[in-house]
């Protein structure tokens, strides 16, 4: 029963939310009907209960009351403006001992500078609203003591102001963890990118090299080349223009709703790969399906910028092996080449390439992946033999790392 009445209660604010947020007019043109018609129902004869004067002119009151209300469709635009209107128009009830309870209104516009504003503004609003009550205090206070009328007010307003900045702070917060979000979507999706362009250009440019090459002698040769070199090429723009669509610098980036690669896609990677001229030996044997989706995507990722240093800077004649191997508590995917370490990074962190003059940021890369799931990533010559060897390791759900 209780599920049920808060989950109403959630949907009906969700409702007014979004009718607010689509029809501010409307939603600004009720609530100052609203409180304008309780208002003159007050001014019709209620006000004298309170009043310290209940001799003034009716025309005297009701103008006091409309002042006082109607000037709250502009709450939102200009709350600073409409405080001080409504505040000269309790000035002028306390002065003339009417009272009116309408004066509570600027509440409303308090809040919203607390909500919008800077805190200058809520310091001078607060000035604003001091003077009607010591005027009324001093005139009528009679018997009594002034502040008796003053302080518990004055708390009130308080009291709605602090409730601003809580909502403000609540708020300022929640979208510092929205700009967090997308920042750290935007950095995945540049990895991908990285990932994308500089595979699929190093598989192009080793296709278009060996083409090249066979065209004199082989041309049924060089024609293959050229439709891989289409296929990868259309492959490559495909991504791109997905990822492209994410990246935007204002607003949240919408979700990525196409599937991400996993451990079965390795097969047509390391077959791209081989097509471009480096022969690869694989062992994949199945994934197990405890392995989570972004786990399978980092060794994918890992494994492709693996493929592609050896393809950049192992040179002629090299081979490689991809080799995948399922432990009690962890994953561990291993590439290695048997090409030279001329040109190599020999640690995942940005260390100037020699050869290049890069900095060595797909193996940064790697390794911020392998960080996200407590993984460890090694880079070098294999501990028996020459070449060079990426090993990632991600421990298993329930595992030490």
């Amino acid at each position: 029963m209780t599920t049920d009445l808060s989950g109403a209660l959630q949907r009906s604010t969700s409702w007014v939310r979004a009718f607010d947020a689509a029809r501010p007019r409307v939603w600004d043109t009720l609530l100052t009907l609203f409180w304008t018609g309780a208002a003159l129902v007050d001014a019709s004869g209620g006000w004298r209960n309170t009043a310290a004067d209940p001799t003034l002119p009716a025309g005297l009151v009701a103008g006091l009351t409309l002042v006082s209300t109607l000037p709250l469709f502009w709450r939102r635009r200009h709350p600073a403006a409409v405080l001080t209107v409504l505040a000269c128009a309790a000035l002028v009830g306390q002065a003339s001992g009417a009272f009116l309870q309408v004066a509570y209104l600027q509440a409303i516009p308090l809040f919203l500078i607390a909500l919008t504003r800077p805190a200058r503004t809520l310091l001078w609003s607060a000035a604003l609203l001091v003077p009607p009550l010591v005027v009324g205090a001093l005139r009528f206070a009679g018997g009594g003591s002034w502040d008796q009328h003053v302080v518990p007010t004055l708390l009130a307003y308080a009291l709605v102001a602090l409730l601003g900045l809580t909502v403000r702070s609540r708020r300022d917060a929640r979208d510092r963890e929205v700009r967090l979000a997308a920042a750290t979507e935007r950095a995945r999706i540049a990895r991908e990118m990285h990932d994308i362009i500089g595979h699929s250009l190093t598989v192009i440019t080793g296709l278009a090299d060996g083409g090249r090459y066979a065209a004199a002698k082989r041309p049924d040769r060089a024609a293959q080349a050229l439709d891989a070199i289409g296929t990868t090429s259309r492959e490559a723009l495909a991504d791109l223009r997905r990822l492209l669509g994410v990246l935007r610098e204002n607003g949240t980036p919408e979700p990525v709703r196409d599937p991400q690669p996993t451990l079965a896609d390795l097969e047509p990677l390391i077959a791209g790969v081989r097509e471009a001229g480096l022969p690869v030996v694989a062992d994949l044997p199945p994934a197990p399906r405890s392995l989570s989706p972004g786990a399978q995507l980092t060794v994918y990722r890992v494994v492709q910028e693996a493929l592609t240093n050896t393809l950049k800077h192992a040179g002629e004649g090299a081979e490689a092996t991809v080799e995948l191997t399922y432990a009690p508590d962890a994953l561990v995917a291993t590439v290695t080449d048997t090409g030279t370490e001329k040109g190599r990074v020999p640690t995942p962190t940005p260390t100037p390439n020699p050869n290049t003059g890069t900095t060595g940021r797909g193996l940064t890369g790697m390794r911020e992946r392998a960080a996200l799931y407590d993984g460890t990533l090694e880079c070098g010559p294999p501990p028996t033999a020459g070449g060079w060897r990426v090993r990632l390791r991600i421990p298993r759900e329930g595992s030490p790392s």
